[in-house]
């Protein structure tokens, strides 16, 4: 009987391709992750999480936009003017997004290691679930614009203009971000210095760190040449196993802030950003959760096939404590 057309995978199929490969003998025992970038991004957003609890698909943020009470001066009698109620707090609603990465498991996968596994295939399958999604995350974070399945990107939360949280910048602009344009420039420290400055006149604080493409960042750093560099390991990388890959950033310091280079970026944009206010919230009962598996034998199948679930949404509580800055020029490396 031919083999290949139900659960053993016939020779020189994907599949069959894909035991061998995690299964021989006298490979090294350690699986090298080709496919996934380290992102700066990421694991600032990762470290600065928040759990987003209870029954709900959305986050409800209340932000005060304008002053409760007004001061008056007064004379020695102590006399002021009669006070009126004002509103100064708005509620920012942002839904969480849900992420699926299916793992399957075939039926005889199990039996055709056995003990010959020197990378078991469920723990590298289980590994790659949560890298494949780390990715996923990282590229919508800079990217995403009109997907309402994915997060809310970089795009519609630093942003001078449109609707973000349910709360239109049109009519209060104490919820827009500083949005520059360069002109077609190589960044350089004196005019990321001039940006750091203008986020800190509209927002009252200075970031807490700046990304940017990697042509963008090479341009900058040459321009620091001989200069002080920040290296920052935050931990581990994508996930805590030797299999993953593993998180190193170097940064190039303008007025203490920190600039990363991250492969995500669009080239020509620089973010100055602010982990104080930019958060990923995510649910209590969907932080990279596995399901279990189940057994697909009612879809004529043996195997099994299970799911790792993240439930969240990248939040910025205080847009105008940020900055875009878009049109530099950028190498291409």
């Amino acid at each position: 009987m031919a083999i290949g057309g139900g659960i053993v995978p016939a020779t020189g199929s994907s599949q069959f391709n894909e035991l061998t490969y995690v299964t021989r003998r006298a490979f090294i025992p350690k699986m090298v992750v080709q496919l996934y970038n380290s992102t700066p991004l990421m694991a600032a957003l990762l470290a600065n999480s928040q759990q987003a609890t209870g029954g709900v698909s959305s986050v409800t943020v209340p932000v005060q936009g304008a002053q409760f009470v007004n001061a008056q001066w007064s004379d020695y009698s102590g006399s002021f003017a009669q006070p009126a109620v004002q509103q100064g707090a708005y509620n920012a609603e942002f839904d969480l997004k849900l992420m699926i990465a299916p793992v399957p498991f075939l039926g005889m996968e199990g039996a055709v290691q056995q003990d010959h596994a020197i990378i078991p295939l469920i723990e590298a399958r289980m590994n790659d679930a949560t890298n494949v999604m780390m990715d996923a995350m990282a590229y919508s974070l800079y990217n995403n614009t009109t997907d309402t399945q994915q997060f809310t990107g970089l795009p519609a939360a630093v942003s001078a203009s449109g609707t973000y949280g349910n709360i239109d910048r049109s009519s209060y602009s104490w919820w827009q971000s500083k949005a520059y344009a360069a002109g077609s420039v190589n960044p350089t420290r004196q005019n990321v210095l001039q940006y750091i400055s203008g986020t800190v006149k509209n927002g009252a604080e200075v970031p807490t760190f700046g990304v940017c493409g990697f042509g963008t960042w090479t341009l900058l750093a040459q321009d620091y040449v001989g200069q002080e560099q920040y290296v920052i390991t935050p931990g581990t990388g994508f996930d805590n196993s030797s299999d993953g890959p593993q998180a190193a950033f170097r940064a190039l310091m303008v007025a203490g802030v920190p600039i990363y280079p991250d492969p995500y970026c669009p080239e020509g944009t620089l973010y100055l950003l602010n982990t104080n206010y930019l958060s990923l919230y995510v649910h209590e009962q969907g932080s990279f959760v596995f399901t279990g598996f189940e057994s697909t034998l009612p879809n004529w199948q043996i195997g099994y096939v299970g799911a790792v679930l993240t439930i969240a949404e990248l939040v910025s509580t205080k847009p105008k404590s940020m900055t875009v800055v878009s049109g530099y020029n950028s190498l291409t490396l």
